[in-house]
């Protein structure tokens, strides 16, 4: 039984590593030039990384490497899912707009979420590097981080793929869609 809430029993950690190595076998563009042994070394040295991406493997974000920082040698992951995360779907951008709503509120926030799963939201800039590695979010949009200035007058941001274009809008950080959910980034 795992020590804590955020450690994932054997059986877990097994299927969630043969999950992503067949992801990462199965895109390799996203990772040139990078081997799943030392990936897999560094998922199961951080157990509490490997709860996250489990997080976002469960909600149906398909975690992938897209990405190693030199500097700090640590790997980049971001949710791959072709559309964005079913179970990330129909949540406001945070807990102030979610306690701002009167009527009708949903469930959650993309940025609690966020944080309860031990993730971040992409930036407008990670967005646009996954789009380089392939077609996503032409359904569906996704919340992204917002800059301070245009969510303290209440808004906030997210981003789309259609007409071959990253598209970036605004909205009242209070809204919430059945087709709007977030991707997040993980560094391990």
């Amino acid at each position: 039984m795992p020590k804590n809430k955020k450690e994932l029993l054997a059986e877990e950690r097994e299927e969630l590593l043969d999950i992503l190595k067949e992801r990462f076998e199965k895109y390799m563009g996203r990772h040139t030039g990078m081997e799943w042994a030392n990936v897999q070394a560094k998922l199961e040295a951080n157990s509490e990384k490997l709860w996250s991406l489990h997080e976002m493997e469960k909600t149906d974000g398909e975690p992938d490497v897209v990405g190693y920082d030199e500097a700090t040698g640590e790997y980049i992951f971001f949710d791959c899912s072709a559309e964005s995360p079913k179970g990330r779907r129909s949540v406001c951008f945070d807990q102030e707009a979610l306690e701002a709503r009167k009527k009708h509120k949903p469930e959650n926030s993309a940025v609690n979420m966020a944080a309860s799963m031990g993730i971040e939201l992409l930036t407008e800039e990670q967005y646009r590097e996954l789009l380089k590695l392939g077609k996503f979010d032409m359904k569906t949009s996704s919340w992204v981080q917002t800059p301070e200035n245009i969510r303290k007058l209440g808004g906030a941001i997210f981003c789309d793929y259609r007409y071959d274009t990253v598209f970036v809008y605004h909205n009242g950080a209070d809204s919430y869609y059945a087709a709007r959910g977030f991707r997040g980034s993980l560094r391990v």
